[in-house]
């Protein structure tokens, strides 16, 4: 199982990173090791001393897929949920000063949190999902999937060209303006609509 992560997707946070939009997805990936699951805490790792929430939702994989086309992209995810990628920014930031990869800073261990998930049949209109992020029982981050710059089935197809989906694989599919620094203490609580769907501590 492998973490497809979409980066930069939403406007909102385009601006909010004073980047520009992107001409096509741009991902990255974090390895089944970064998977945090079952609302279990978040420990701070030592690397990093300034780790941020980016809440999103993600697509869990379905079935095999390579090279997929737009027009099918539909068929290979069913079920819709909620995560937060955690980022060391601090780390983040010296990498794009120096042009580099992001990994070293997106992909440690339990860096990937997700919450429950909902059959996508649940919603009816993909392109308007909404969801957000409370900490300490106020809101952080809000978003809906309508202000992705690439919607669902563009990001399936496009990624596809690169690598072999397999079923299980998870994407993350961008975060809405509004990220920050977590701390010990916190409680982190992640919505679709008004379900929650997502809940633990920093630890």
């Amino acid at each position: 199982m492998k973490f497809i992560c979409i980066g930069l997707n939403y406007l909102d946070h385009t601006k909010e990173f004073k980047s520009g939009v992107p001409e096509k997805p741009m991902f990255f990936l974090k390895p089944d090791t970064a998977l945090l699951r079952n609302n279990n805490p978040f420990f701070i790792p030592d690397l990093s001393n300034e780790i941020h929430y980016e809440v999103e939702l993600i697509l869990k994989i379905n079935r095999l897929g390579k090279s997929i086309q737009p027009q099918f992209s539909h068929r290979y995810f069913d079920e819709i949920g909620i995560g937060i990628d955690f980022t060391a920014r601090d780390i983040q930031n010296k990498c794009r000063e120096k042009g580099m990869p992001w990994e070293i800073a997106k992909a440690f261990d339990y860096s990937a949190a997700v919450g429950k998930f909902l059959p996508k049949s649940k919603f009816k209109d993909l392109n308007n999902i909404h969801f957000h992020l409370e900490i300490n029982g106020k809101t952080v981050q809000q978003g809906c999937s309508a202000n992705m710059v690439f919607k669902f089935d563009e990001l399936i197809s496009y990624t596809s060209m690169f690598m072999t989906f397999r079923t299980g694989d998870i994407m993350f599919t961008g975060t809405p303006s509004g990220v920050g620094p977590v701390k010990i203490g916190d409680r982190l609580q992640a919505y679709i609509e008004d379900e929650l769907l997502l809940d633990f501590l920093i630890k």
